[in-house]
């Protein structure tokens, strides 16, 4: 009985090893990504997309460009062109992204009085 239950912890950790390895080799070798479709660069916006028309971030109204040490971060959601001060105002702007919308609806127009 103790050879069965030694044999078969044996058995299970040659398992849990091999798998492991297998798994391993698969997400170093991106081969779990292949399908997915590959992430559009921040730095090359869609050329199709609308232009952004402001020159604050759409999240923090911070002056984009306004420290020089940050680049703004670019990427296309719908077809426009979207400019962030940082990637971390990305978490905030997909959490609602119509909210900051909104933002872009009058930014083109020009009050005439």
């Amino acid at each position: 009985m103790k050879n069965i239950t030694k044999f078969t912890c044996l058995a299970l950790g040659a398992a849990l090893v091999t798998t492991a390895s297998i798994a391993f080799a698969e997400a170093k070798s991106g081969a779990c990504c292949k399908t997915a479709t590959p992430m559009a660069d921040p730095a090359k916006p869609d050329a199709k997309a609308k232009p952004y028309p402001l020159d604050t971030c759409i999240v923090s109204d911070e002056k984009l460009g306004a420290d020089a040490s940050m680049k703004p971060y670019v990427f296309t959601h719908k077809g426009q062109e979207i400019k962030l001060c940082c990637k971390s105002c990305l978490k905030k702007f997909d959490k609602d992204p119509a909210q900051y919308l909104k933002k872009l609806a009058g930014a083109g127009k020009t009050d005439k009085k």
